[in-house]
């Protein structure tokens, strides 16, 4: 009884460090899509296109990216706020919040293009190769 739980146990947490290592690779991408739309005058606020969501699960990815060393805050303190359902800005205050600009590293760069699979899978390769190679 107690090896089978053990076990389940354990593949229940590599299902969840997947799962948690997805939504992180999900929010890089989403990232990596973020472009200024325009700039509004005055004050030269960016109004920033597929911008990522700011909430708690966003907020606790982003700060684990920040640990990896895979996004770095580009601006801190910037005002926020959200246009109206029909791209419309807001009849009250503009702002609600603020908080920082992401930009993804070389790094993050690096982790959305899967360059470490990558050269682990040519190592992989090569190693199969020159066994290979010695057992002809």
């Amino acid at each position: 009884q107690r090896p089978l739980l053990l076990a389940l146990c354990v593949r229940i947490q590599m299902l969840e460090s997947v799962i948690y290592n997805w939504r992180v690779y999900r929010l890089l991408r989403r990232l990596a899509r973020q472009r200024v739309g325009m700039v509004l005058q005055p004050g030269n606020y960016w109004v920033i296109e597929y911008a990522v969501e700011n909430n708690e699960e966003t907020d606790a990815l982003l700060k684990t990216c920040y640990m990896r060393g895979w996004v770095e805050p580009l601006q801190n303190s910037v005002p926020k706020g959200r246009l109206q359902a029909d791209g419309s800005l807001p009849n009250g205050p503009m702002f609600d919040s603020a908080g920082p600009i992401w930009k993804l590293t070389d790094t993050g760069w690096s982790v959305i293009q899967r360059r470490h699979e990558l050269g682990i899978l040519a190592l992989f390769v090569a190693i199969t190769g020159v066994v290979v190679a010695f057992a002809t």
